[in-house]
């Protein structure tokens, strides 16, 4: 998988930095990597999963 140019973010929500990598502008997936070891494994998702993901994790708890 070719992971040229991805460009990593946090949440803004991430007080400290220590949260997960975000490259949404890779063509045809989403790659998700631990900020704290950005040369360690990426999970790759589809993007329509990825966004079901976070639509899912924004919902309010009860």
């Amino acid at each position: 998988m070719d992971l040229t140019g991805a460009l990593w973010r946090t949440s803004t929500r991430s007080g400290n930095g220590e949260c997960v990598e975000v490259a949404d502008n890779l063509p045809g997936f989403v790659g998700v990597r631990d900020s704290k070891d950005p040369t360690g494994p990426v999970l790759v998702f589809a993007p329509a999963v990825w966004r079901a993901f976070v639509a899912v994790a924004r919902r309010p708890t009860a």
